[in-house]
């Protein structure tokens, strides 16, 4: 991923963590900003570089993206998304 400085154009997404991945981040949401054409495995990419605990949590994450599950990492992120990260939950 490239380094963004302030003259070029970024798509601004904000990220919900929930239960482990929020303690892994230590806050429930995030602003985050990315280059445009940025991909949701460009988002976690950007979010494991953060801590070593992060990156193993949200190695066992699922995504949704808008409320809508992400089922390619590939999947291009827009401005004003919203990306939930979720760790997986057990009980019933």
């Amino acid at each position: 991923m490239t380094q963004l400085t302030d003259d070029l154009p970024t798509v601004s997404i904000t990220v919900r963590f929930f239960a482990a991945a929020a303690a892994a981040a230590g806050r429930e949401t995030q602003s985050l900003a990315l280059p445009p054409g940025a991909t949701v495995s460009d988002a976690v990419c950007e979010l494991s570089g953060q801590s070593d605990k992060m990156a193993l949590v949200l190695r066992k994450c699922s995504y949704l993206c808008d409320g809508v599950a992400v089922r390619n990492p590939g999947t291009v992120l827009h401005p004003g998304q919203t990306l939930d990260v979720l760790p997986p939950f057990a009980g019933g």
